[in-house]
């Protein structure tokens, strides 16, 4: 037995047990003619002592170990002197009594601390140094608890676990996909599912009523903080249920797990917004909803009731008033313009306008308009004095509110609004069924190919298919979409409809869908379902920017393992086995 005991379980009550443990060297500290280590696993740290009076070849070995060497000790748990109120064990020490070397270490690339000196490239690189910090081991433990109480919560409602295939066809789902060669079927390739959404329906019609999985899905798309090149789903299905089922049942299940992992409750039912008016009051399917500062539209007050050219041009204006911001200067200002200017975001500018002391408002453009319209553009704002309006415009209407959007987030970070232990839940409904593509110049689904229309909006897929409604939803938290599903098409007939208006031909679809269509001549129960994006919940619950550090072994932002040094080139007998020839291009 190397140990009996964790480096995280003594305390007071241990006091004279004879004891042994086993970790890496934490730190070492040298005090004349005493050496203190602390020795550290994945449940925490103990500190040792070693006394040259005591024993002076103990004393000798300890100055000889270095950081994350790994060692064996036995000791007598002793009262600590000086006691740590930052550690657990920080109460007692051990009294080391023989030390075993199990295994040297080279000096780490980077210090394992919880503020640690290591870059993000270099931690990638030594992933398996970086998982030895405390708050980066913490995460994967809080990922791990997410998955055991997702378990019980789909358990306790009748959820069936199934796994369903890695490598599968090619299917359209708003992603390139990953593709993978077979050597068995030469010139024939399989693909990495973007999501396992053909086989859960397959699985409905199967008959398994309710069907979950956390499983792994793969994008081959850009990525950024909340991307990865392959990512987690809890990924469910339900047979004989519409939307007001399927979001009952998954708002218990978030705010099951809000109160098991941070004891954090919410008021059920959450709010719902449809898509349309989270548009107009945030330029975004995915509102950050701890803060206010909604928008309000300015189009009809000053476009046309004044002379200046930039506003009477415009398609859309629209405001939003950040309160106690009128004694920004020009330099604040400044920032705030170079912010939206950026290539990322694309405006051209902001109007300020501030309410002075006396209510006044004032602004550059006072010149355009009469002061009694002024006046009308602060009441329309509720403004009171102090506050500052903030005013942008554009010639394309989604595009402004999306810049707008930007602008409120980051007036939102500015004035600390966006306070991390604090959530904000609501599900998002009624998405336009399809979008329209510049690029393709055609429709394309906005969810998938397999997303129900509203009942009512049915009528409209011949005449007007852009007014169709989506019966699809989102679950969004503190502006990140953490989840999202819809009811599903179950018809052969409107499903082939869908196909249609998609530019998708008969061919197509029976080489891409074939599986599924011939499914739907067998019984389709009406389903539907949701998925849950696992490294994104941990990420909020965590506190974390960004999804990488709640995954044990992340990609960079170029898709690379940098520890593994992978994708990587094949060797030559690999490409003439799968029948393979590379062309780079020039």
């Amino acid at each position: 037995m190397y140990r009996t005991n964790t480096c995280g379980e003594l305390r007071m009550s241990d006091v004279g047990r004879s004891v042994t443990l086993a970790g890496w060297v934490h730190r070492v500290r040298k005090m004349g003619g005493v050496t203190f280590v602390e020795l550290r696993d994945r449940y925490g740290i103990t500190q040792l002592v070693f006394n040259e009076q005591d024993s002076p070849e103990l004393f000798d070995q300890s100055n000889d170990l270095g950081r994350e060497y790994v060692i064996q000790i036995e000791g007598i748990v002793a009262e600590r002197y000086s006691k740590n109120e930052k550690i657990a064990t920080g109460d007692i020490e051990i009294t080391v009594s023989r030390l075993t070397l199990l295994n040297q270490s080279e000096i780490p690339p980077f210090t394992i601390e919880e503020n640690t000196d290591g870059g993000d490239d270099l931690r990638m690189k030594y992933r398996y140094l970086d998982l030895r910090r405390k708050n980066v081991r913490e995460n994967l433990e809080l990922r791990h608890r997410v998955c055991m109480e997702t378990r019980k919560y789909l358990d306790g409602q009748g959820f069936l676990e199934i796994e369903t295939p890695i490598l599968i066809n090619s299917t359209p789902e708003g992603a390139r996909d990953f593709v993978v060669p077979s050597r068995m079927n030469p010139g024939q390739f399989y693909a990495l599912p973007q999501s396992p959404q053909l086989f859960k329906q397959l699985l409905m019609v199967a008959g398994m009523d309710r069907y979950f999985q956390i499983v792994k899905c793969f994008r081959d798309e850009d990525l950024r903080a909340d991307r990865q090149p392959e990512f987690t789903q809890i990924d469910c299905e339900m047979s004989f249920v519409q939307q007001d089922d399927v979001i009952q049942m998954f708002e218990g299940m978030i705010t099951h797990l809000f109160k098991e992992i941070l004891n954090y409750d919410f008021q059920l039912p959450l709010r719902r917004m449809p898509w349309q008016e989270a548009m107009e009051k945030y330029g975004s399917d995915k509102p950050d909803l701890r803060f206010g500062m909604e928008f309000v539209e300015l189009t009809a007050t000053l476009r046309g009731t004044g002379t200046f050219q930039v506003f009477n041009d415009a398609a859309y204006i629209g405001a939003i008033c950040a309160q106690g911001c009128g004694n920004y200067s020009r330099k604040q200002q400044n920032e705030l313009v170079d912010f939206v200017k950026t290539p990322q975001i694309g405006a051209k500018g902001i109007t300020f306008v501030k309410i002075e002391e006396d209510g006044t408002p004032k602004s550059t453009i006072d010149k355009f308009y009469s002061p009694e319209q002024l006046l009308q553009l602060k009441d329309k704002m509720q403004a009171v004095p102090g506050d500052m309006i903030m005013i942008m415009c554009g010639d394309d209407t989604m595009r402004t509110r999306k810049q707008l959007c930007e602008l409120r987030l980051e007036m939102g970070s500015r004035l600390g609004l966006r306070d991390k232990s604090k959530f904000a839940l609501l599900w998002i409904t009624d998405f336009p069924m399809f979008e329209w593509s510049e690029e393709e110049q055609r429709l394309l689904a906005m969810h998938h190919p397999f997303t129900s229309p509203k009942p009512e909006d049915v009528a409209l897929l011949d005449s007007h298919p852009e007014q169709v409604r989506a019966n699809a939803y989102d679950m969004v938290c503190n502006g990140v979409e953490i989840g999202g599903g819809s009811v599903r098409i179950h018809d052969s007939i409107l499903q082939n409809k869908i196909f249609s208006i998609l530019g998708l031909t008969p061919d197509i679809v029976e080489k891409r869908f074939k599986y599924l269509v011939r499914a739907f001549k067998y019984g389709a129960p009406p389903h539907a379902g949701l998925a849950y994006g696992l490294d994104r919940l941990v990420s909020l619950f965590a506190g974390l920017d960004s999804i990488r550090d709640c995954i044990a072994f992340p990609k960079n932002n170029s898709g690379r393992d940098t520890m593994v040094d992978a994708p990587t080139v094949l060797e030559p007998e690999q490409l003439q086995e799968l029948n393979l020839k590379v062309q780079l291009p020039q």
